[in-house]
């Protein structure tokens, strides 16, 4: 190989580098791209707020919103809870009785990931168990409780 001829790992670097060169300026001319941006928690409360059932929905004014809309959550309805020592565990068998913390007829925590949204009753509907939501717990507070 002559002084004058170049390893072929450099020209295929060489080229590469053109290519990431030119890709760069042109992403640095298209205007038509849109930017990313993210609204502010209190922007996004204000919404929030501003809309007849305390949930922001979707459109023009909440372009932000349009991508966690279709975003799947865990809805759970909480009855009770109650601490119990791994002996007592053990000894449960069909027919065993667990004593909750709440008492019959209290409302029952709806849970959104595991936090609390609101609270409800107990209905059927053609066979089937519901909720009817009794109490909603506003953004605000649910923010609050974050903290």
């Amino acid at each position: 190989m002559s002084d004058s001829e170049e390893p072929k790992e450099d020209i295929d670097d060489a080229a590469l580098a053109d290519e990431w060169a030119a890709a760069l300026e042109q992403q640095e001319t298209e205007e038509d791209v849109p930017a990313v941006t993210t609204a502010p928690l209190d922007d996004l409360m204000a919404q929030a707020e501003a809309a007849p059932s305390g949930i922001p929905v979707s459109g023009a004014d909440n372009p932000n919103l349009d991508v966690i809309l279709d975003i799947p959550v865990r809805l759970t309805m909480e009855v009770g809870s109650t601490n119990i020592n791994i002996r007592n565990l053990l000894q449960l068998n069909q027919g065993s009785v667990i004593e909750l913390d709440r008492l019959a007829g209290e409302p029952l925590d709806v849970l959104v990931n595991g936090t609390l949204i609101a609270h409800g009753e107990v209905v059927v509907v053609n066979e089937k168990f519901g909720i009817r939501l009794t109490d909603v717990i506003s953004p605000n507070e649910r923010i609050k409780k974050l903290g």
